[in-house]
């Protein structure tokens, strides 16, 4: 069983997983995929984490001119752009951390498991007001470039989401399970996805 958590900014849709992961007692992924990326490629993770879940227009080109040209460490050409090389190490990890019960969120990861019929695909989101209060309470956002930022990143997620996965971000039939964490407040939610899993015979306590 593998639980994807795809979230607009501010919903709390990674303290959500982490919730979520502990409660189940599995493991859990975010920007630890960054670190596992970095140690199978040899770049820093620093670099990595600016590149985060951001898309390029490149992918393709690339893999069409590089692949048999110059292919570098596991098996990506080098001539890649960071972008898109954290994509398909990412790619490849949530493919083999999925081999055991784990939460991940972000990163395309309903997508990449989309043949998985143990995948259950949740996307957390909330109203702007809910949002903007735990962007600041929690993420530590300026109140005065709360929304901006907001509105910002969603941006950033939705372009990286409908690049790579090919699919609208946010979009109800693209997942198993939508949340309005405004409604219920974030520490609800694990609940109501563990809820969910039961009633799908995917979970006993």
């Amino acid at each position: 069983m593998v639980i994807t958590i795809a979230r607009q900014y501010g919903s709390g849709g990674r303290a959500i997983g982490k919730m979520l992961a502990d409660d189940l007692k599995i493991k859990f992924y975010d920007k630890e995929l960054i670190n596992l990326a970095a140690r199978e490629s040899g770049i820093s993770p620093e670099i990595f984490e600016q590149y985060d879940e951001k898309a390029t227009n490149s992918l393709l080109y690339a893999l069409s001119i590089g692949a048999a040209a110059s292919m570098g460490d596991y098996g990506i050409s080098t001539q890649i752009p960071i972008n898109d090389k954290l994509f398909l190490l990412q790619h490849d990890i949530i493919r083999k951390v999925s081999a055991e019960p784990c939460v991940i969120v972000g990163r395309c990861a309903d997508h990449v498991l989309a043949d998985r019929k143990d995948c259950v695909k949740v996307f957390i989101y909330a109203d702007m007001e809910s949002r903007i209060k735990y962007a600041v309470d929690i993420h530590k956002v300026p109140q005065e470039k709360a929304r901006s930022i907001i509105k910002n990143v969603d941006r950033s997620r939705r372009n990286y989401y409908n690049y790579y996965a090919d699919q609208k971000w946010g979009e109800p039939e693209n997942y198993d399970l939508c949340i309005n964490s405004g409604k219920i407040g974030v520490d609800k939610c694990a609940g109501l996805i563990k809820a969910y899993l039961k009633l799908r015979g995917m979970y006993e306590e």
